[in-house]
């Protein structure tokens, strides 16, 4: 059993904590942390939690094997170092960091140290995306030409201009930062690197100095190319659409992942006349993900996200921004 300690207990660390603590046998949530303790403590309590707004302290205890970061992103790079240096493991939440050197020393910091690097990108754990993964590894779609992803919702359609979501110091687009990231996470997954992007942010409706659509074009080493959009207002939408030189396949969410009904199907269709669709329910992916963490913190299997793919898409990122400021295409380094 691992005992990780959360730290950051807003929307999402409440999340993390509502669904591991008291049921599951691998991870054990026994600590909260959060330099609020208006409301976290309380929070904390009322789930059986140790609190502290200490977090060097809580990263020093003796007990603690890990930390579960679901704090805001500028924040991740010195939490991770400190963990590492204290001999914790660190799952972070998405993005790792906001630059290519931020997230390079980050994994630096947790080799050096031996510990396991956690990403919190739960759509590689999704059922209907792992289909399409094996999908594409066995080669079913031919040569892989363009994919399309969307991923849209309005959990945080009230967010205000003072939220830290969104300050352009913790990312370029809270869409991006929020849901975008997914996507490109899975792009370098299945595809391999990004060479190039051209993105674009607009803010339509909300006060979010950073916009709250965002659209992006990209060219894949392999030649490949590629599209998403992600946007803060519209109720859900998802949607991950790969083409191929003999087939195409789609998968499309009817809730979002933190949703206890959420389900996804995935449909086929390749020239040789197959055409099929299979549905799946009830796939928790954000703890399927915190469980492959304690898996590899325990020494059973490696960590199934590879670090230099986290890398890869915070570079991603990181290009991402400077096209949105510069107008043009850029080069992701």
């Amino acid at each position: 059993m691992v005992n990780a300690a959360v730290v950051g207990l807003g929307w999402w660390g409440r999340h993390v904590v509502s669904r591991l603590k008291g049921r599951n046998e691998k991870l054990n949530v026994v600590l909260g942390v959060d330099v609020r303790p208006d409301g976290a403590r309380e929070f904390a309590r009322s789930h059986g939690l140790e609190f502290t707004d200490d977090y060097r302290a809580a990263v020093e205890r003796p007990d603690i094997d890990a930390v579960i970061l679901t704090t805001p992103h500028a924040l991740h790079e010195e939490q991770a170092v400190l963990a590492a240096g204290a001999g914790r493991h660190v799952f972070c939440e998405k993005p790792l960091s906001l630059t290519r050197d931020s997230a390079e020393r980050m994994a630096a910091a947790c080799k050096r140290a031996g510990v396991v690097l956690g990403i919190g990108h739960e759509r590689r754990f999704e059922p209907a995306m792992m289909e399409l993964n094996r999908l594409l590894t066995e080669g079913a779609l031919g040569t892989i030409m363009h994919v399309e992803a969307a991923f849209s919702h309005d959990k945080l359609a009230a967010l205000t201009p003072d939220d830290w979501r969104a300050s352009s110091e913790h990312g370029p687009a809270v869409a991006m930062t929020g849901m975008g990231i997914h996507l490109t996470d899975a792009w370098i997954q299945m595809f391999g690197p990004v060479e190039r992007v051209y993105a674009q942010r607009e803010r339509r409706v909300t006060e979010i100095p950073t916009g709250d659509v965002v659209c992006v074009q990209a060219r894949f080493r392999t030649g490949a190319t590629g599209f998403l959009s992600a946007i803060l207002v519209t109720p859900l939408f998802m949607r991950y659409h790969v083409f191929g030189s003999t087939g195409w396949a789609e998968v499309t969410d009817s809730e979002h992942p933190d949703d206890p009904c959420h389900a996804a199907r995935i449909s086929v269709r390749t020239r040789a006349g197959d055409r099929w669709s299979r549905e799946f329910h009830g796939a928790d992916a954000v703890v399927a993900n915190l469980e492959a963490f304690a898996d590899a913190v325990a020494g059973a299997v490696p960590y199934p996200v590879p670090v230099d793919q986290m890398i890869e898409n915070v570079a991603l990122l990181e290009a991402i921004g400077r096209s949105f400021e510069s107008g043009r295409v850029e080069q992701v380094s």
